[in-house]
């Protein structure tokens, strides 16, 4: 189990980032890490903890993706998400899911912050999947999509790391069909306003 308190408390926290499954990822031509996926118990407590120490603000959404095969099985799953960046990387607080245990097995029983997957922007997660499914001992674990108007999110994460039980998770964020990266702006405007309101979380 790899706590983020330990990278966020590093001398040098995107070398921190940079070590983590770095011979996997170097093994197997992987792209530079665009997020870590940080599961919690509580994402409003977590985004509060974490924006008391200067991240954020975090955007704040709770809702259903519109795909979820895990393991070939479809499931019908609900959860809530933060977003917010930091020192150029993405960071994305997840509770557990009703209808999957995928990221409660993950939870720290003693309350901390845990590093579950790291996650990569390609322009096709399935064949990014297939590649790495075909070179290592990892396979598909989870296919999922996401919609919030104007926008689509495609996923793919992929079987626990032996050594290091990291997940890797490909990630194609299209706006109105094309290819672009996440909206980082909105995520913070509307963070911003989310605290400003008191209304921590949106549905989508």
């Amino acid at each position: 189990m790899i706590r983020f308190d330990d990278l966020f408390h590093a001398s040098n926290f995107d070398q921190a980032v940079k070590n983590l499954a770095a011979d996997f990822r170097e093994a197997h031509g992987l792209p530079k890490i665009h997020q870590l996926g940080l599961v919690v118990k509580d994402v409003e407590a977590a985004a509060g903890q974490l924006e008391a120490q200067g991240v954020g603000p975090f955007f704040i959404a709770a809702g259903a993706p519109v795909l979820w095969v895990e393991r070939g099985a479809q499931k019908e799953v609900k959860g809530k998400m933060g977003l917010a960046y930091y020192q150029g990387y993405e960071l994305e607080l997840l509770e557990p899911l009703a209808g999957s245990d995928f990221y409660t097995q993950y939870l720290d029983l003693e309350g901390g912050i845990v590093i579950q997957h790291l996650g990569f922007l390609v322009d096709n997660v399935d064949k990014w999947a297939d590649q790495l499914a075909d070179q290592s001992e990892t396979d598909l674990y989870v296919r999922g999509r996401l919609k919030a108007f104007p926008s689509k999110t495609d996923f793919a994460y992929m079987e626990p790391l032996k050594k290091s039980g990291l997940i890797m998770e490909f990630i194609c964020w299209r706006v109105l069909g094309l290819n672009l990266g996440p909206p980082k702006f909105i995520f913070k405007t509307v963070g911003r306003l989310e605290k400003m309101t008191g209304k921590r979380s949106i549905s989508l």
